[in-house]
């Protein structure tokens, strides 16, 4: 955004200019009375210079960039550009915040970094000085400020061609006084420069500046500098003719050119001495012994450029060569020394790896002997059979979304499906019948990130910090609530109380009616509350290596569970179990009873996003959900993966399950269903495939939707 700077500025002069591809804006100086002010920086105790006070008959603004000895002694460690750009005179048409100068040398900042302890600085003060001066801690650069370097880039400031040492005559070229009525200032060139219009400063002397009345009138962006500047009016050049021709401006060069008496041949440089004027210039040509023989010259000095190059790149090549055979020579030396140090310790380890192989054998016998004793006991039905009508398989895909699917819930008494995604919709599924898109919600401004029923009632929070409640008859919004000042990551309902979790705080709502009044914010959370699961009597919400199990009653904290991997993303709790998924790709296992962890699940290779119970009077399954796009299956009773599922093109982000069905949303945008193998799908009406894409015909490797027995029965 473009900032105004009031009656200082113009409008935009007709004469803006484009070079190439690039625009910039240009406001021609017009006299004004707006006041100005030159920055003052610390005391000299602080090491840093006085700044004399404002002065408010100046009507343009500039900041001084202050250096002491110190600073100069350490100016060989930039490079040249940066020491060119700081010999440049830098006045601002209007006074710049206070916000946008560096504390080190009070001047605008110049390529601005954050330092470690938070504060923004100039690159070079951040270098070259040991400690913040606001709160003395070790300065080491971190991150560019991107924000404040653009906002210091749409400051306007003066052409430098427009701009005079202060107190000190102009040494360039009188310019016209038509149309260069600028208004005069105080500035200062960062680095202690001077401008091109004065005499040349000592390094690390400050130099004052003023506006140049006869200089170039325009006011232009700070970032749009160098493109004007090249093509200003006022410029200085010289004459291409005779360097000994007074100074010229640009805008004076053309005119120049037609009365410059040391105009010589185009052909000079083959030896035609001639040198005149533009009017016996045109005659010399028609009588210049070099003029018939111009496309054979052009021919030949062509021929010579292609020598040239030719032999520049052959120089290159040697010197390649010459550098690789170096490098190679170093490279065979250090090889040979490797070798000798690997046969050197091949001699150390071979009685060791003779020693290990025997241990390598004792502990394959020891594991025969037990992989022999679970083969027993399996075979005796202590661990539990096999049951191959529990393997599920995919059997079709929602699609629908134009973006990822962060979340599902399950609406069971209408066997409704909502997914809330990237795109800030949630859509409606039927999945029992006409397996068809219901509805599309919208009212989000930000990511559905959580979605939650009570009663007839849906619940979904989004990275818009709101949460907005439906009506599941209607399907209609009733209600928006500003839950949090950051995303809300996770919603749980219970005891007719809504939880929502967010940055480093779970805050607690009861529900009445359509509306949500604030009971209690829950505190004391170390990180992101990604995972919320309540039960009967407990409430459990993850974060940072931590599960904190909370009274759901009383409201507070009575018990924690340390983890490892990282953040905690999701949580499960079963009959007997507390299940959570991390950040480390890990599923941690505790206890509910003891408390105590009991195991550790691992295989997967991502960050597991979702955790989702299954539970008959005999068996307990846990499924997770991965970054790694895959669905494993864990049966609880024996802590083993039982199956493994690849359907998904994206990261597995949320589970829900109903009906034994489980329904599983991803970054590619889809919902999957998932049931057991031996169960069927049954409904009075064909699914579309508008709204679900049948795996058979539409999805990889997948088994169609609808089984051959209920084809059969159709098609009669």
């Amino acid at each position: 955004m473009e900032a105004s700077f009031g009656p200082t500025f113009s409008a935009v002069a007709p004469g803006a200019k484009a070079e190439g591809s690039s625009t910039y804006k240009q406001h021609r100086r017009t006299p004004s009375t707006s006041s100005t002010l030159t920055y003052s920086p610390r005391d000299d105790e602080d090491g840093m210079l006085p700044i004399s006070t404002p002065r408010r008959s100046d009507s343009a603004i500039s900041v001084r960039s202050l250096h002491s000895e110190s600073t100069m002694s350490l100016r060989s460690t930039f490079s040249l550009h940066e020491e060119e750009e700081d010999m440049e005179p830098l006045v601002f048409a209007e006074q710049p915040s206070v916000k946008l100068c560096c504390q080190l040398c009070c001047s605008v900042f110049k390529d601005p970094v954050i330092t470690t302890c938070g504060h923004t600085f100039c690159r070079r003060c951040a270098l070259t000085s040991d400690k913040c001066p606001v709160d003395t801690a070790k300065l080491t650069v971190v991150v560019n400020n991107i924000a404040v370097a653009e906002q210091i880039g749409e400051l306007f400031i003066h052409c430098k061609y427009g701009c005079r040492a202060l107190n000190s005559a102009p040494t360039t070229p009188t310019t016209p006084t038509a149309g260069s009525n600028g208004t005069a200032g105080v500035g200062a060139a960062g680095g202690g420069a001077s401008a091109s219009g004065g005499g040349t400063p000592k390094m690390g002397v400050a130099v004052n500046y003023e506006v140049d009345p006869k200089g170039c009138p325009f006011t232009i962006k700070l970032t749009t500098r160098k493109e004007h500047e090249v093509s200003c009016d006022y410029r200085p050049v010289r004459c291409p003719n005779n360097p000994s021709c007074p100074p010229l401006l640009t805008m004076n060069l053309e005119a120049h050119l037609k009365q410059c008496e040391h105009i010589k041949c185009p052909h000079s440089k083959y030896g035609c001495a001639f040198i005149g004027n533009q009017d016996t210039y045109a005659t010399h040509l028609d009588t210049c012994k070099f003029e018939g023989l111009k496309e054979f010259l052009q021919q030949t000095d062509d021929r010579f450029h292609e020598m040239q190059l030719t032999l520049s790149q052959k120089d290159q090549d040697i010197a390649f060569l010459r550098s690789m055979l170096g490098k190679l020579s170093e490279k065979l030396d250090q090889l040979e020394k490797n070798l000798e140090l690997k046969f050197d310790v091949l001699d150390e380890n071979q009685s060791k790896l003779s020693e290990d192989l025997m241990e390598f054998r004792r502990d394959a016998s020891m594991l025969n002997d037990e992989l022999s004793h679970i083969n027993a006991r399996l075979n005796m039905g202590i661990l539990g059979s096999y049951d191959p009508q529990q393997i599920f398989k995919c059997k079709g895909t929602f699609v629908g979304h134009q973006g990822p699917v962060w979340c599902l819930c399950v609406y069971s008494t209408g066997d409704l499906l909502f997914s809330g995604s990237s795109d800030k919709t949630i859509k409606v599924w039927d999945t029992c019948t006409t397996y068809k898109c219901q509805k599309t919600l919208e009212g989000h401004d930000g990511i559905v990130l959580a979605l939650c029923i009570q009663g007839n009632r849906l619940y979904s929070g989004s990275a818009d910090c709101t949460i907005i409640v439906w009506d599941i008859q209607t399907l209609q919004k009733v209600n928006t609530i500003r839950a949090h000042d950051n995303p809300v990551c996770t919603l749980v309902s219970s005891h007719n109380m809504l939880f929502s979790g967010s940055l480093k705080a779970i805050k607690v709502w009861d529900i009445v009616g359509t509306e949500l009044k604030l009971k209690k914010e829950l505190t004391g959370l170390n990180h992101w509350v990604r995972a919320l699961v309540a039960s009967q009597n407990h409430l459990y919400s993850g974060s940072y290596q931590t599960i904190k199990i909370w009274d759901i009653r009383s409201l507070e904290c009575v018990h924690v569970l340390q983890t490892s991997g990282g953040s905690v993303y999701s949580i499960a709790v079963t009959n007997h179990h507390i299940v959570c998924g991390t950040y480390e790709n890990l599923i941690h296992v505790w206890d509910i009873e003891s408390k105590e962890q009991v195991r550790t699940l691992t295989g997967h290779v991502g960050t597991v996003y979702a955790l989702a119970v299954i539970s008959t009077p005999d068996q307990t399954k846990v499924f997770s959900a991965s970054y790694d796009r895959s669905l494993r299956v864990w049966s609880m009773d024996n802590m083993i993966c039982t199956q493994t599922l690849l359907r998904h093109q994206g990261s597995v982000t949320a589970l829900a399950v109903s009906r034994g069905r489980l329904f599983s949303g991803a970054v590619d945008s889809t919902v999957k269903v998932t049931p057991p193998a031996n169960h069927r799908i049954r409904h009075a009406v064909q699914p579309s495939l508008n709204s679900l894409a049948l795996s058979g015909s539409l999805s990889l490797g997948m088994d169609v939707l609808v089984d051959a027995d209920w084809l059969k029965r159709e098609q009669l």
